[in-house]
């Protein structure tokens, strides 16, 4: 059964607006746990935007499922996760001036960089996850450089503009997956995965993991997030068993 990790950062973007304390991302992660969620995400960015140094040794302290920290790879950022020990990190690109991660890492081109930080975190018994678009290069080089995971990145999927398409991007997805397990890699998936688009991901994609934010949040604002995520999770599980042929 595909596993669902619950991203808290716009809790976070939300309460930043107005520089308060409220809503708190780790209540949210609490009440998304209540409501069947397998992982928490977070991202901890450089600049801080949404998630605080103290949201991340709060959720450290009261995630018991299992905790997913995306990160860039500032040695900054590396020091503060091999402290916190999460249980996954997955590394990321990111820049300043973009509102959300887009696009996946570029693997092939710093892979001495990225095999020496991958061994710091395996070393400290953290599994680590790449976060890279669905392309044969940066797949089999994510192997290569130590990773134990990838997480492909769905946003031309969650984008398309025409059934044509979705269905081009959903084949390309799947080509990816089936790389990844070729070279040894677990396979994660996420970015713009909505209530109406993640089923074709479940029933086409071998996947170990679905990482979903955004829609979420959204959806709790007007059914609080328990149910907003019971609702993904029950998603999830339908198209898992049209996928088994039940």
């Amino acid at each position: 059964m595909i596993k669902l990790g619950v991203n808290v950062d716009h809790v976070a973007t939300l309460r930043q607006a107005r520089m308060t304390h409220e809503p708190d991302p780790v209540t949210a992660a609490g009440l998304a746990d209540l409501g069947g969620a397998d992982i928490i995400t977070i991202h901890l960015r450089e600049d801080r935007r949404h998630i605080q140094d103290r949201d991340l040794d709060l959720l450290r302290q009261t995630v018991f499922t299992k905790l997913n920290l995306e990160m860039a790879t500032s040695q900054e950022i590396i020091d503060i996760a091999i402290k916190i020990k999460p249980e996954q990190i997955t590394l990321v690109p990111e820049k300043r001036q973009e509102v959300t991660t887009e696009g996946g890492l570029s693997v092939t081109s710093q892979k001495e960089v990225l095999t020496d930080i991958i061994k710091k975190f395996k070393d400290n018994d953290i599994y680590v996850s790449l976060f890279i678009d669905p392309d044969r290069d940066q797949i089999i080089a994510s192997g290569e450089v130590g990773a134990q995971a990838v997480e492909l990145h769905t946003g031309n999927y969650a984008n398309a503009k025409s059934e044509k398409q979705s269905t081009e991007m959903l084949e390309v997805l799947k080509e990816g997956v089936k790389i990844a397990q070729d070279v040894g890699l677990k396979v994660n998936a996420g970015h713009g995965l909505t209530y109406k688009n993640t089923g074709p991901i479940v029933e086409v994609m071998d996947v170990e993991e679905l990482h979903i934010g955004h829609s979420i949040v959204s959806r709790a604002i007007f059914v609080g997030i328990k149910r907003a995520v019971k609702e993904m999770k029950d998603i999830i599980y339908k198209h898992y068993l049209i996928k088994q042929n039940f």
